[in-house]
C-alpha cells in the first residue's frame, strides 16, 4: 500500500510493506504525524476519494508559523487521516480559507501561550443534510461530522501549518478542543434568525470560525425572565482570569441552549437585546481591572481617566458579543471567551 504525506505538496508516496493498523500508527509516531490518536491511512484512492474530481493543486491559503501551503490536495490528505465522509471537505475547505482571512490573525493564534483552539460552526441547509449534530452534546463526541471535520482542520494546522506542542504552538497548557472543535447551530430552535444571516450573509449554508477558549458552562433551572438567566452568564464572564479583562477588542461566543433562547424570547428579548444586557451587566469595577494588570490593550476610551469605581466592559462594544442557539434539552447554556487579538469570519459554504 501506499500512502502520501500528510503535509504541505504531498509529493513523496510511501510504500508500506506492513499495512497492519498498529504498523501504520507507529510510523506516523514516528515521523511526528497526527494528534496522537489513530489515524486512517490516506491512501491514493483514498484521497482521490476526497477530492471527488476538485483541482488538488488549488492553493487555500497559506498556514502559519511554518507557512505551509494549504492545497486542497493537502487538506483532503488531512480529512482522510481524520477519518472524514467527502461530502464533508466543502465544511473544511470553507473553514481554512477562513481560518487564513487576516482579520482572523492565525499566526497569533497558532503561537501564543494561551490555550485558543478555532472552533468550526456549522449553519444552515448543511447541518441537517450532511448531519452535523445541533442538538445534544454538540460539544461532545459521538457525532462523526462534528468529529472528523473538527479534527482534520487540527491536523491541517498541525502539518500544514508546524504548529506542534513545543514546537510553533507555544500554548503553555493547551486544551482538549486543540483535538477537535466543531458543533453546529440550532437554527430551528432558535427564536432568532440564523447567525449567519445576522452577519449579513444571505446564503443557505455559511461556516464560521471563532478562535476561543473551551465553553464556560452556566445554568438556570428556573427562571421564567431573560435577565435572571443573563445573570448568570455575566456572571462567568466578568472574570480576571479571561483574556477579555486585558484586551477590549476580542469578541465573546455566547451559545445558548434552546430553552433559554426559548424564555429570553419569549420575555420579548432580541438577540441585540441579549448584546446588550451582557456588554451592560458583565463588567468589574475600574480599580480592580487596574490592580490586577499593568498592560492593557483598551479601547482609548476605556484608558481614560476615570472614577475607580466606574464599571469597565469585558469588551469594548455591545457587537462583539456574538450570540446563537446550539445543544438539546436543558437549561445549560455556555460562553466562549477569546484569546483577545483575532476576530471570527463567517463564510458562505463553498466546494
Amino acid at each position: 500500500m501506499s500512502t502520501p504525506r500528510a503535509g504541505e505538496g504531498a509529493a513523496e508516496m510511501i510504500d508500506l510493506a506492513n499495512d497492519a493498523p498498529e504498523a501504520i500508527f507507529d510510523l506516523f509516531e514516528q515521523r511526528g504525524w497526527g494528534d496522537g490518536l489513530p489515524l486512517v491511512p490516506p491512501t491514493s484512492e483514498r484521497v482521490t476519494l476526497m477530492l471527488g474530481g476538485a483541482e488538488p493543486d488549488e492553493i487555500l491559503g497559506v498556514i502559519p508559523p511554518r507557512f505551509g501551503v494549504a492545497t486542497r490536495r493537502a487538506v483532503a490528505i488531512n480529512a482522510v487521516l481524520a477519518g472524514c465522509r467527502p461530502a464533508w471537505l466543502p465544511v473544511l475547505t470553507t473553514a481554512v480559507r477562513a481560518l487564513c482571512r487576516d482579520e482572523v490573525n492565525l499566526a497569533g493564534v497558532q503561537a501564543t501561550t494561551h490555550p485558543v483552539a478555532p472552533l468550526v460552526i456549522v449553519h444552515g441547509e448543511a447541518v441537517d443534510a450532511l448531519g452535523f449534530n445541533a442538538g445534544c452534546g454538540t460539544f461532545g463526541p459521538g457525532t462523526r461530522a462534528n468529529a472528523t471535520v473538527g479534527r482534520a482542520l487540527r491536523l491541517v494546522l498541525l502539518h500544514v501549518g508546524g504548529a506542534r506542542p513545543g514546537c510553533g504552538d507555544q500554548s503553555t497548557q493547551g486544551q482538549p478542543s486543540k483535538y477537535s472543535f466543531c458543533i453546529a447551530e440550532n437554527a430551528a430552535h432558535s427564536p432568532w434568525e440564523a447567525y449567519h444571516r445576522s452577519r449579513g450573509l444571505d446564503a443557505p449554508s455559511a461556516v464560521t470560525v471563532a478562535c476561543c477558549e473551551n465553553p464556560h458552562n452556566f445554568h438556570d433551572m428556573e427562571s421564567a425572565r431573560a435577565d435572571r438567566i443573563l445573570l448568570k452568564a455575566a456572571s462567568a464572564l466578568a472574570s480576571l482570569g479571561s483574556n477579555n479583562a486585558c484586551i477590549s477588542q476580542g469578541e465573546i461566543f455566547v451559545a445558548l441552549c434552546p430553552e433559554h433562547a426559548a424564555t429570553i424570547a419569549a420575555d420579548g428579548w432580541s438577540r441585540a437585546d441579549v448584546q446588550s444586557f451582557l456588554y451592560e451587566r458583565a463588567r468589574l469595577p475600574r480599580r480592580v481591572f487596574l490592580e490586577a494588570f499593568d498592560r492593557r490593550r483598551w479601547a482609548p476610551w476605556m484608558q481614560a481617566d476615570a472614577s475607580d469605581d466606574a464599571l469597565l466592559p469585558m469588551t469594548e462594544r455591545a457587537d462583539n458579543y456574538r450570540v446563537l442557539v446550539t445543544g438539546g434539552p436543558g437549561k445549560h447554556s455556555c460562553v466562549l471567551p477569546s484569546w483577545g487579538m483575532t476576530r471570527s469570519c463567517t463564510l458562505p459554504l463553498s466546494p
